[in-house]
């Protein structure tokens, strides 16, 4: 099984969505953030589960409709590791990783 490693950015990105969560008075954050968690340890099954962007990188797509994000991410086949760089919403319009 591959390796996950985490970007400091993406403690940062995790805290943006819980308070904008919190802001919007979601009764389950603690469970949407563990279901964000969930499917980036899926990586380490399937590193190539994401679609491809440009550069190498993949986006994993996590969710539907108003909860979902995306998980911006490089998979280093040869170390065996996936690299999770970033995470938004998709409803962050013109939000880059």
């Amino acid at each position: 099984m591959l390796r996950i490693e985490f970007a400091a950015k993406v403690s940062a990105d995790f805290d943006r969505i819980a308070e904008h969560l919190s802001a919007h008075e979601a009764s389950d954050v603690a469970a949407r953030v563990e279901s964000i968690i969930s499917a980036i340890d899926l990586l380490a099954l399937h590193p190539e589960i994401g679609r491809p962007v440009d550069d190498g990188l993949r986006e994993l797509v996590i969710g539907r409709g108003s909860r979902s994000y995306v998980a911006l991410y490089s998979y280093a086949e040869e170390i065996e590791v996936v690299f999770a760089l970033a995470l938004r919403s998709q409803r962050e319009a013109g939000a880059t990783p």
